[in-house]
């Protein structure tokens, strides 16, 4: 704890553990245990691709993965991911490559404004990662937590599928 102002203001130290060069590895960061994860993670570490939309959990653009999983970044408490693995659309490419579903994106117009595409890339990511053949209909009930105001969302799902096919591809060459 610290003094402030005649005060005590507690401070959190946490680990969050960051995808980068095929592993995670660890950023310690100490915040006000108050503080959402969005918070954490556009305040105090700089990772502003996590978009600040409504605050209530209702819009998703502060999707992020934790533990690989999608959650909404504004209702996570930071002390709450502490020593876990917390995904940003900054980690998705590696090795300063974009991932496949950032290629898709880029290459069929996906993102218009760009407000809500780094909640869907992560959302489709963890999709992707536990169903590598998604079908149509699971893509659009794993992204439907996310609102677009601009796509429409056929140029999202036409990505995500055409991801689908890079990384098949992908894969297939690595064997």
């Amino acid at each position: 704890m610290r003094k402030v102002a005649g005060s005590v203001t507690r401070i959190a130290a946490c680990s969050f553990f960051r995808e980068g060069f095929h592993d995670f590895f660890r950023v310690d960061v100490s915040f006000a245990p108050y503080k959402t994860l969005l918070e954490v993670l556009r305040e105090d570490l700089g990772h502003t691709g996590t978009k600040h939309g409504c605050e209530l959990g209702e819009c998703g653009a502060c999707a992020v993965l934790l533990d690989g999983k999608p959650v909404l970044s504004c209702l996570v408490l930071g002390v709450e991911c502490d020593a876990r693995n917390v995904l940003t659309v900054e980690g998705l490419g590696l090795e300063g490559k974009l991932h496949p579903l950032q290629d898709a994106f880029a290459d069929l117009g996906a993102a218009q404004c760009g407000y809500c595409t780094p909640a869907i890339l992560v959302t489709a990511k963890s999709l992707l990662d536990e169903h590598p053949h998604a079908t149509r209909d699971q893509i659009r009930a794993a992204l439907s937590g996310v609102l677009c105001r601009c796509t429409g969302y056929l140029q999202i799902f036409e990505a995500v599928e055409a991801a689908i096919v890079k990384i098949a591809e992908q894969n297939a060459a690595a064997k």
